[in-house]
């Protein structure tokens, strides 16, 4: 049961670890100011962002929780 719940905490990391990366900066520094205008013209996609978001807040509580019952354990 041990070795289980640990292949579902390191992949729990990994998901962790994909969301964030794949959330935009909140600044992006030079780069935003020049796709700046393209994305107001275009329109931001903010569907994908707070996917995003969401999976990670799941992500990160899952894995709390899976590092404590494995502390206890």
């Amino acid at each position: 049961m041990r070795t289980a719940l640990t292949v579902m905490q390191v992949l729990t990391a990994l998901g962790v670890i994909a969301s964030v990366l794949l959330q935009s900066g909140r600044s992006a520094g030079i780069s935003g100011a020049i796709a700046g205008g393209a994305e107001t013209f275009f329109g931001k996609k903010k569907g994908m962002d707070s996917l995003l978001q969401k999976a990670t807040a799941v992500s990160a509580i899952s894995f709390l929780l899976l590092t404590l019952f494995l502390s206890i354990i």
